[in-house]
């Protein structure tokens, strides 16, 4: 994730205040001068770094903080509220018109990744609102996003309209919207044309566009890699267009990522989504509270959870639950959790998203290998299916046949199932709400034993609870 030395930076700072049992003014301060420092390496604009450790310090050195029973915690908690704040507090849904179609617009510098947004969007709207969108191709100085566009469409079973390359994209856009209200799509997602930089040609257009199109949103799509110029394109912008949101891509890459922590202090816009790898799934509604707690290292349970969700249907999850409480999670299960894992993303990244599991020794060397999970499932498809419902009739002469039909050497075999049955006994300790596993109570803040633990339980648990009170 963009944002890991920064966490490992902010992490170090306040490391040295929990670990204090008092907190004087110079503590803070001096955390103050460290997390200052850590926001500017990552890119951070200097004004909204100098406004975010203003706050802070205003709150940390107030009497009530200081001579608290756990002075570094509040101060922790502040910290995590202030970053919340200025990434933008709430969560803001995209803008809807009240009559169909809802219009947005995409656009942006070229490389930004708005044809690929595109997609992701139209591929979001899909799963979560049934929507039947119709994407309009206005990019006609770069061939390939029309072809890309379509590529998208067809994935997507989703109608694409163009004119080709030689018709102006304001005219594409008019006959576009009548072809919309004409079948009746519910959203319009425009993919309009960007440039090397900001010039004038490209903002008049986007001006005759937005004209025409009368969106209800305009979104502008930054890459998180291009630093602080994003925060500079971002103010143009909006200066030009009046933009009602940004996506911030490629978040998932090897940046400091502190643009995204800017944009949304400089424009006043709301950060809606991010992108967070090249696949059609990879779109990430954006959650300030939640990005503040993975930035502060603190974890993202809901979206952890919100990403198995989206892959999971209510039965298989009680039937796992009811597998995991009677120990009777077998091979056959291990293997579809193992696929069902893989679909969300790589591992190490959503073990991140445990809170507290980030500061764990060692967590960020972690990388799991392609090839080791398709060994894995390799040795569970050499088992004869009754091996797989009962792994207690795997001896060593089974183990032997196994590790010859798999290709892999009887150690691996043996590791491997050693593996599976650690697994089921912590499976089964955590249904029985023992959560008291090696390593959980060095979490962040005393992990979920402690408050700042407890934090993101009872945000999930608060959401959960709506959920069910709206299917009643």
């Amino acid at each position: 994730m963009a944002f890991e030395s920064l966490t490992k930076r902010l992490q170090d700072a306040m490391g040295k205040l929990r670990r204090k049992g008092k907190v004087t003014e110079a503590d803070v301060k001096e955390m103050m001068r460290e997390i200052r420092l850590a926001l500017l390496e990552a890119d951070v604009n200097l004004q909204v770094v100098k406004e975010f450790t203003k706050n802070v310090r205003e709150r940390a050195v107030g009497v009530e903080v200081l001579e608290s029973l756990s002075p570094a915690q509040q101060v922790v908690k502040i910290v995590d509220e202030e970053l919340t704040k200025m990434l933008g507090a709430e969560t803001v849904e995209l803008n809807k018109s009240p009559k169909i179609p809802t219009v947005i617009m995409m656009v942006g510098l070229q490389g930004a990744g708005k044809t690929t947004f595109t997609g992701k969007l139209a591929n979001h709207l899909i799963k979560n609102e049934k929507a039947r969108p119709l994407l309009i191709a206005g990019d006609v100085y770069r061939p390939a996003a029309i072809d890309q566009l379509k590529v998208l469409g067809e994935q997507l079973n989703v109608p694409v309209f163009d004119m080709g390359t030689n018709v102006s994209p304001v005219e594409i856009v008019r006959q576009g919207m009548a072809l919309a209200h004409e079948k009746k799509n519910d959203y319009v997602l425009i993919d309009t044309a960007g440039r090397l930089h900001i010039d004038e040609t490209l903002m008049d257009e986007l001006k005759q566009i937005k004209e025409i199109a009368q969106p209800n949103e305009i979104l502008l799509v930054v890459d998180a890699m291009t630093g602080q110029d994003a925060v500079t394109v971002a103010d143009s912008f909006n200066q030009q267009l009046g933009i009602t949101g940004v996506i911030i891509t490629k978040l998932d890459g090897d940046t400091r990522g502190g643009a995204a922590l800017s944009i949304r202090s400089v424009t006043g816009a709301p950060i809606k989504f991010t992108g967070t790898g090249e696949k059609l799934t990879d779109l990430e509604v954006f959650h300030p509270d939640r990005m503040s707690s993975r930035i502060l290292g603190m974890g993202d349970l809901l979206t952890l959870i919100e990403k198995a969700q989206q892959d999971y249907d209510e039965k298989k999850a009680e039937e796992l639950a009811r597998k995991m409480k009677e120990n009777s999670f077998d091979f056959n299960d291990f293997i579809e959790q193992l696929d069902q894992v893989m679909s969300m993303g790589p591992l190490e990244d959503l073990m991140k998203m445990i809170p507290g599991m980030s500061q764990m020794p060692g967590i960020e060397n972690i990388k799991v290998d392609p090839k080791q999970i398709a060994r894995q499932r390799a040795i569970v498809m050499s088992m004869t299916p009754e091996e797989r419902e009962n792994p207690d009739l795997l001896n060593p002469s089974r183990r032997r046949r196994i590790a010859a039909g798999s290709g892999n050497s009887v150690v691996e075999v043996n590791r491997m199932i050693k593996q599976f049955k650690e697994s089921q006994k912590m499976m089964q300790q955590m249904t029985n709400g023992n959560f008291n596993i090696p390593g959980m109570d060095q979490m962040f803040g005393g992990g979920i034993k402690g408050k700042l633990g407890k934090m993101a339980m009872n945000r999930m648990i608060k959401k959960n609870k709506k959920k069910k009170k709206k299917r009643k």
